[in-house]
């Protein structure tokens, strides 16, 4: 049986879990009321200390996984993802629009990552 390491566990969830050499992180927001690009900002550098928390990079990225309060903000997120994303190894992507658990978290991401 392969072993499951959780990283940062809580009574609630887990901000990450690594089972089967992949990392599986919970996900991740921002400062509530910020805007997209800070929230985008503040995501993306959480990704960044939960990945090598887990012992791997964006560069080993497999999936990512985008919620966007309102698509009518699909270029502000964007324009802070293109000038972080790994460019020599990007992720399946996808994007939706979703109502987030509340008004003011504009941005959510999740990912997984080979370790």
């Amino acid at each position: 049986m392969t072993d499951i390491t959780r990283i940062e566990p809580g009574p609630r969830m887990s901000q990450a879990v690594i089972h089967g050499g992949i990392a599986h992180l919970a996900g991740q927001v921002g400062a509530p009321g910020a805007s997209v690009t800070d929230q985008t900002r503040a995501v993306l550098a959480e990704v960044d200390r939960l990945l090598a928390a887990c012992g791997t990079s964006k560069a080993r990225l497999l999936t990512a996984q985008i919620w966007l309060a309102d698509m009518a903000t699909f270029a502000e997120m964007n324009a802070v993802w293109d000038a972080w994303v790994d460019r020599q190894n990007p992720p399946a992507r996808w994007t939706g629009e979703a109502k987030l658990a509340t008004p003011d978290y504009k941005v959510e991401i999740i990912v997984t990552a080979a370790v």
